[in-house]
């Protein structure tokens, strides 16, 4: 395949100036089904202080090639090529070359760090494991480094903080630990791996924020791999595509986002929701002398914990749904939008208030009769393979509400699941298939199939779309939106994704610590927000394009310091001491461990 170079000429660094670099990069795994390859022949470049991002959608090779600079790849492939991390040629390094290069040269930022945390070892351990690993420091020296680190990324109190586990800290510290630990050897060169898919906007651009001012001030090269092309603009200095383990196109972020050459880029830049363009229509059906569908009032929910007092996740909530509408519920995580759509569902009692659907109250409601209102109402789920049977064709697990219910025959529910699989643009074929058998925006039509099995009044959606890359989600968004004008039902759309919401909703309520901070028309909340909060998330919202995205994140920093908040960015001292290696005598690294272990 052909490689679109658009950069400019002397752009590109000589081989030797660059901390991180791969030269006819070939990875073919063998199967029991024949070779599969994953990387065919791709050569990239990462230079000192600069973030270069790679780009494409699952399946495209990102992953695979930063596992190669790192020899994290299983044994069943086969790597060709040339990987150099500094002046080091990663395929001619035994098991112990390769643990003293892992920290000390190059480092990995996962995409999940509660996967990349050890839940059992407290966050100080961790962190001095690497430290200790490399002969850095010992003891009480580890210690004061580690805390060190932490004060660097932004987590306050950091003495306590070493104290404490991975589940304590929210999503945001965990992946500032995650970051501290893996500049705590001072790497050449860091791997973020999808380094915020999982947070809010508000703690992503916190942690952009963060990487940005870590290149800056540790001249670190960054190869960041990701699908969000807000993110993208916001970070990257050069941009590689990537499509089916080729590399289609590379030049500067300001090049590819801006005048991408190849029809791959521009689709997927098509494809990107953006705020204010594509908004919703306005409703259309007159709601003004009906009956809500969903009708929270003054809804109160609470966790009881054993020997502490009740925690309340939702504080006088009141809206309502009406029928043929979308509601679009944000905020960011904690603030209580999931605890909502779970009450709606019957799946959590409410403490006080009332949750009323198609005028029953739901809290009030049992047995049968919860049975027979549920009967009305679909849900979607976040993540569409942990909703679904695994040992359920793929016919079975949309006719399952049929069956739930007793409705119909079997000749019956067949034809009804054929019907639903045509309306989600499903073939038909796929009634015979199981849910590993298909992709991750082939599983969330189903569920959308799913849930209208039944052809329900109301709807809950909770973040059906954040896990897809961006061109699978615009499909299954606009999918989505058919579907709501043919069926007309009414919808609870749960997202953290203000672009999506704005793409959606008819109405938006904004979520803040459990607490309603505005609400309103789609149009009213979202570009032209009252409330201090509702301002904060929407100039958090990275879009693809780099001048643009510069002069809102310049706007969102203004906006903070006139709020009285702090600019994340690493906090590194003027008498900063970088680490540096000790003798490999007795006191050297050992085998094992996050950074020793293969």
């Amino acid at each position: 395949m052909t490689t679109l170079d658009i950069t400019s000429p002397g752009a590109q660094a000589a081989p030797g100036d660059a901390v991180l670099s791969f030269e006819d990069l070939t990875v073919t795994f063998g199967t029991d089904f024949g070779d599969v390859h994953a990387v065919k022949g791709i050569s990239l470049d990462v230079r000192p202080g600069e973030v270069v991002a790679l780009v494409g959608e699952s399946g495209s090779g990102k992953s695979v090639t930063s596992m190669t600079a790192l020899g994290l790849l299983p044994g069943n492939a086969r790597v060709g090529g040339t990987i150099r991390v500094g002046n080091k040629i990663v395929g001619r390094l035994d098991s112990r070359g390769l643990r003293e290069m892992r920290g000390n040269d190059v480092a990995m930022v996962f995409q999940e760090p509660m996967t990349a945390l050890n839940p059992v070892l407290t966050i100080g351990d961790q962190l001095t494991e690497g430290l200790q690993l490399h002969g850095i420091a010992y003891g009480k020296q580890a210690e004061a480094r580690a805390a060190e680190l932490l004060r660097m990324v932004g987590i306050p109190e950091p003495e306590r903080r070493l104290k404490q586990y991975p589940h304590e800290l929210s999503g945001g510290q965990r992946q500032r630990v995650v970051i501290a630990m893996a500049i705590a050897c001072d790497p050449k060169v860091i791997i973020a791996d999808e380094p915020t898919t999982a947070l809010d906007v508000t703690v992503q651009a916190d942690i952009l924020d963060l990487l940005r001012s870590l290149k800056e001030k540790l001249n670190t090269g960054i190869l960041l791999i990701t699908h969000n092309m807000g993110v993208v603009a916001d970070m990257a200095d050069r941009v590689a595509v990537m499509l089916q383990g080729d590399i289609v196109e590379t030049g500067t972020a300001d090049q590819v986002l801006n005048h991408p050459r190849h029809d791959y880029t521009k689709k997927l830049l098509s494809a990107v929701p953006r705020l204010g363009v594509n908004s919703a229509a306005p409703l259309t059906v007159d709601v003004s002398e009906e009956a809500p569908t969903l009708d929270l009032r003054n809804l109160v929910i609470e966790y009881h914990r054993l020997g502490k007092p009740p925690f309340r996740a939702v504080d006088d909530v009141s809206f309502k749904v009406m029928p043929g509408e979308i509601v679009g519920l944000v905020g960011e995580s904690g603030s209580g939008k999931s605890t909502i759509g779970k009450c709606a569902l019957g799946l959590i009692p409410a403490h006080s208030g009332a949750v009323s659907i198609m005028g029953h109250d739901i809290t009030q409601l049992k047995g049968k009769q919860l049975k027979a209102l549920r009967k009305r109402i679909g849900v979607v789920f976040q993540d569409p393979a942990a909703s679904m049977n695994p040992r359920f064709p793929i016919g079975s697990v949309i006719a399952e509400p049929l069956e739930v219910h007793k409705i119909g025959d079997d000749r019956s529910r067949r034809r009804r699941v054929l019907e639903l699989l045509d309306a989600v643009e499903l073939p038909r074929s796929f009634y015979n298939r199981y849910p590993h058998e298909l992709s991750g925006g082939q599983r969330q039509r189903v569920s959308v199939a799913r849930a209208l099995t039944l052809e329900p009044e109301l709807l809950v959606a909770d973040e059906p779309t954040s896990a897809l890359d961006v061109s699978v989600q615009a499909s299954v968004l606009a999918m989505f939106t058919s579907l709501q004008e043919r069926y007309k039902f009414a919808c609870l759309f749960v997202s953290h994704d203000l672009a999506v919401i704005d793409m959606l909703a008819h109405r938006v309520v904004v979520l803040q610590n459990g607490e309603i901070v505005e609400q309103g028309l789609r149009e009213d909340v979202l570009h032209e927000p009252r409330e201090e909060y509702t301002r904060r998330l929407l100039a958090a919202a990275p879009v693809p394009e780099p001048l643009e995205q510069r002069r809102r994140r310049e706007a969102r920093h203004a906006l903070l310091r006139e709020l009285g908040d702090d600019v994340a960015e690493l906090q590194v001292e003027d008498d900063y001491e970088r680490p540096t290696l000790r003798g490999q005598g007795n006191n050297g690294p050992t085998p094992g461990g996050l950074y020793g272990g293969q």
